[in-house]
């Protein structure tokens, strides 16, 4: 039985649509592995020994390959830190300052737990000189800093805070405390902690 092809562009050879579909399915293997690869590298090395011709080594898939799914290391590092961050659920209690603890004391669990902490300092740090990292450390900031916003701007209309409230300041206020544990003092991140900040900032 003939297999049934697609209509294409004059001059342009006919594709068994089964063929475009075993392709497709390579494609994501060979993707899923460069960014599973990326991350274990991440994890291990930091963003300085993440280098394509490693990445290269350690999945087994051509550098060529590679840069056909992402032009730059840049675009590939994104796309792979994008997998090892953990979103955050917004409560809605009815409260704000329930919803800020909620979102307070999960932070201080991730950052005690997730294993992408320790891949963030050499971000921030590559960041520092390379302008695309920089962006791309933006992005993932923001995704971090929007479920504290969502709740914040909900207050505001609630009127549970001030209109003139500065969420990125409220954000930066909060949020510091944690990090300054997390990667300076290195004194422990408890719940309790998180919970007093929120009680200390709030009140």
């Amino acid at each position: 039985m003939r297999k049934k092809t697609t209509v294409t562009e004059p001059g342009v050879p006919a594709v068994a649509e089964p063929d475009i579909k075993a392709l497709d399915e390579r494609v994501r293997r060979s993707r899923a592995t460069v960014l599973g690869a990326t991350a274990e590298l991440l994890f291990e090395r930091g963003l300085g020994g993440a280098s394509v011709d490693e990445i290269s080594r350690r999945s087994g898939v051509a550098k060529t390959t590679i840069y056909r799914h992402w032009p730059t290391r840049a675009d590939l590092l994104r796309d792979a830190c994008s997998t090892l961050s953990t979103p955050q659920d917004v409560p809605d209690t009815g409260d704000f300052e329930k919803d800020v603890t909620a979102l307070m004391t999960s932070l201080a669990q991730l950052l005690r737990s997730a294993k992408w902490t320790s891949v963030l300092p050499s971000i921030i740090d590559a960041a520092e000189r390379d302008r695309d990292i920089a962006h791309m450390y933006s992005t993932l900031q923001r995704g971090y800093s929007m479920p504290f916003e969502i709740v914040i701007q909900r207050a505001v209309r609630k009127g549970e805070l001030p209109k003139n409230t500065d969420a990125a300041t409220l954000i930066a206020v909060l949020t510091g405390a944690l990090f300054y544990r997390r990667w300076f003092s290195r004194e422990p991140l408890t719940d309790a902690f998180a919970k007093q900040i929120v009680k200390r900032v709030i009140r």
